[in-house]
């Protein structure tokens, strides 16, 4: 999954930052705790930060590990990769997508262009059939 628009040191800026602030047991992106501090790789240039993937609440938590690459000067990879077996079920995905989803959406956008900024954080006026 691509962070478009995210270049990779406000990713883990980000990400640090929010392991700091954190209350009660850091960050929870889509219903999952990220476990930090977030690791750096000097060799690959790689970050990596511990997910505890939440399944359900009659599932016990997975643990996961988050990469966070570098994918050009203004994007950022990240990769959720299970640290042991998995049963790749529907709830497995589900979790994964969600947790992904829900980081990505928290990261802020630089590449989008300002009046696309302004607007996105404007309230939607609901739309009607056109009729009185």
């Amino acid at each position: 999954m691509s962070a478009r628009d995210v270049p990779f040191e406000t990713c883990v800026a980000a990400l640090d930052s929010g392991q700091r602030t954190g209350r009660g047991g850091g960050l929870r992106f889509g219903g999952s705790p990220l476990r930090g501090p977030v690791e750096h790789d000097p060799n690959s240039g790689t970050c990596r930060i511990q997910v505890r993937l939440a399944r359900g609440p009659l599932r016990p938590l997975l643990r996961m590990k988050l990469d966070i690459d570098r994918w050009s000067s203004a994007s950022t990879a990240i990769e959720l990769i299970p640290c042991g077996r998995v049963r790749p079920t529907a709830a497995y995905f589900r979790a994964g997508h969600l947790l992904l989803d829900s980081l990505t959406r928290s990261l802020p956008q630089h590449g989008a262009p300002a009046h696309a900024r302004d607007t996105a954080t404007q309230p939607h006026a609901p739309i009607g059939s056109g009729r009185p």
